[in-house]
């Protein structure tokens, strides 16, 4: 009886495992931009259609994320904030912070 019930810790390990690392496995495969000192980070991020790109706003101040044509547009990002978005369609995005127009940016989408 006592080798069942460590054969089934060792399971529930396993499978606690497994979670954590598939989990750690998405977060590094999502871009990711920092929004720090004024500046986003990378300022060209070049990723295939489909992808999630995800800004993080790392400043003490407030910033957004919106392209020309609005058609990718956050709300006001404060401290730790995060902006999401898909990019299913190849393309040149350049994106800027409405609240300071030098910040600019590029997402450069393949197919």
């Amino acid at each position: 009886m006592i080798g069942m019930k460590r054969i089934g810790a060792l399971a529930a390990i396993f499978v606690v495992t497994a979670l954590v690392m598939r989990y750690a496995a998405s977060a590094e495969d999502t871009p990711q931009v920092s929004i720090d000192n004024f500046s986003f980070t990378p300022a060209t991020l070049t990723v295939k259609a489909g992808t999630k790109v995800t800004w993080t706003n790392r400043d003490d101040i407030p910033h957004t994320v919106v392209t020309a044509d609005k058609k990718l547009k956050s709300t006001v990002l404060d401290t730790d904030d995060t902006f999401v978005t898909v990019f299913n369609e190849p393309g040149t995005y350049k994106y800027f912070c409405s609240i300071h127009p030098h910040m600019t940016g590029t997402v450069v989408v393949m197919p």
